[in-house]
C-alpha cells in the first residue's frame, strides 16, 4: 500500500475491502455480505416498507431486519441474505470466469 503525508499526517490507501485493510478474517466474505444489505436496505428505503413489512416480505424475524439496519448481519448467511433481496424484488446473477492469477477473486458488482 501506497504511503503518504496529508496535512503533516502520515496516511495510507487502503484496498477495496476495508475488512482485509483491518486484518479481520472472513474479510471477503464480509465484504460480500455488506453489500448484500447496502442494497437490502436501499431497497426498503426504496419501496417504502417499514421494518415489520420488510420482514413479512423477506420471511425473516423483524428483530432480523432491525439488526440489519444497524448493520449487524453476522447470523445471517449471504444465501439468505441473496433469498431477501429477490423476494424484495430483485435478479441476483452469479457469474463464474477463470481467474487471470491464483487464488481467484469473490466480487460483488451492484447495477
Amino acid at each position: 500500500m501506497q504511503k503518504r503525508i496529508v496535512g503533516g499526517v502520515e496516511v495510507q490507501r487502503g484496498s477495496d475491502n476495508v475488512f482485509a485493510d483491518l486484518g479481520l478474517p472472513d474479510a471477503e466474505k464480509l465484504k460480500i455480505k455488506t453489500g448484500l444489505v447496502v442494497e437490502i436496505r436501499k431497497a426498503t428505503r426504496t419501496l417504502g416498507l417499514t421494518q415489520q413489512e420488510a420482514a413479512k416480505r423477506m420471511g425473516v424475524p423483524q428483530a432480523k431486519v432491525s439488526g440489519m439496519m444497524r448493520g449487524d448481519f453476522t447470523n445471517l448467511s449471504e444465501r439468505k441474505l441473496m433469498d431477501c433481496l429477490n423476494r424484495l424484488g430483485y435478479d441476483i446473477e452469479i457469474k463464474i470466469r477463470p481467474a487471470a492469477e491464483a487464488p481467484g477473486r469473490l466480487t460483488l458488482a451492484v447495477a
